[in-house]
């Protein structure tokens, strides 16, 4: 029977803090009731995370498959991925550090059953470090203003989707995209509710700040083309700033005559200019390079293997067959 909920988590060199995971995780989710899955996608992993979801899914393979990557291609391409082999009317995304509580997803379940599409989550007592919660409130805000997409906190990982709103997304095909703001575009009702968040069980981040800014430049780039309307906008303030800066000087050789002061002062506005120009070519190039990577058309990822019960399997092949004749 096709279960209600389907539980998406991202791996990554987690062996760590596997075991701890999976100690919590069925349990809570045992606990809730109803007919569920957990997809875990490998994420080409170095060390033996492989091996470990391996070994979970023949402990527990009428409720778990497993993706495996043979390589790695990032979070976001992972959920996807998780996305696609989904059945449930209900998808919650979770990450394997165990900094979101798989005790919350009992919260957006029923928050789902009243109604939205979408559901977010406020991490409440946030363990991070300063500079990076600081940094991503930052973000937070200056994402708001560009794309208008409205997430609170938009790193944070535990969500839920609807089947409608999960469709959408495995129509997309685009080659760099963050997942909630794609999600939130496609949503009808969504809301957001605070949840627990805890220090990681084991490990470190994957994400560093080279990431984080990739991650951003990916979020605003791929929702917006205001920061190209906003450099358009500043080359011409900046045209006219000069055309003006010209005409003083020139009545100021008329009036004065020949003078050296003030050389520096052009040069720190010529070097100004030179720097926003190289920004904007900088920015340009990051629309480019989306488009380049687009019309490739090369795979997000590649999927070597997917683990799950022997009898879907068949029964999905049997129907794929069928559908042939």
């Amino acid at each position: 029977m096709k279960p209600e909920l389907s539980v998406v988590i991202p791996v990554y060199n987690e062996e760590a803090g596997l075991s701890k995971l999976f100690a919590r995780l069925y349990p809570a989710l045992d606990k809730l009731g109803i007919r569920y899955e957990v997809v875990f996608v490998n994420d080409g992993s170095r060390d033996a995370s492989a091996a470990i979801l391996s070994d979970q899914f023949r402990l527990r393979p009428d409720v778990t498959r497993v993706v495996l990557f043979n390589g790695n291609y990032g979070q976001h391409m992972a959920i996807l991925a998780g996305f696609q082999a989904t059945r449930g009317d209900i998808v919650v995304t979770l990450d394997a550090d165990l900094q979101n509580p798989p005790e919350e997803i009992g919260k957006l379940v029923d928050k789902m059953r009243e109604g939205y599409d979408y559901v977010g989550s406020i991490r409440r007592d946030r363990q991070d470090s300063m500079w990076r919660t600081q940094a991503s409130r930052a973000m937070n805000q200056l994402r708001e203003k560009i794309t208008h997409i409205k997430m609170t906190d938009q790193g944070n990982m535990l969500r839920a989707y609807g089947r409608e709103v999960i469709n959408l997304i495995n129509q997309c095909s685009e080659v760099n995209t963050f997942v909630p703001a794609l999600a939130y575009t496609f949503a009808r009702k969504p809301t957001e509710i605070i949840v627990e968040h805890e220090e990681r069980a084991a490990g470190i981040s994957k994400y560093s700040l080279y990431s984080l800014i990739r991650l951003n430049f990916d979020l605003v780039t791929g929702f917006s083309i205001a920061p190209l309307q906003f450099f358009s906008m500043l080359g011409i303030a900046l045209s006219i700033a000069s055309a003006a800066l010209f005409v003083l000087l020139v009545v100021r050789r008329f009036i004065v005559g020949a003078e050296v002061e003030g050389v520096f002062t052009l040069f720190a506005i010529t070097f100004f200019m030179l720097g926003v120009v190289l920004f904007g070519i900088g920015l340009l190039g990051e629309y480019i390079g989306r488009i380049y990577q687009q019309v490739r058309g090369r795979p997000r990822y590649v999927v070597q293997a997917i683990l799950e019960e022997k009898a879907e399997t068949e029964k999905s092949a049997a129907k794929l067959v069928a559908a042939r004749d």
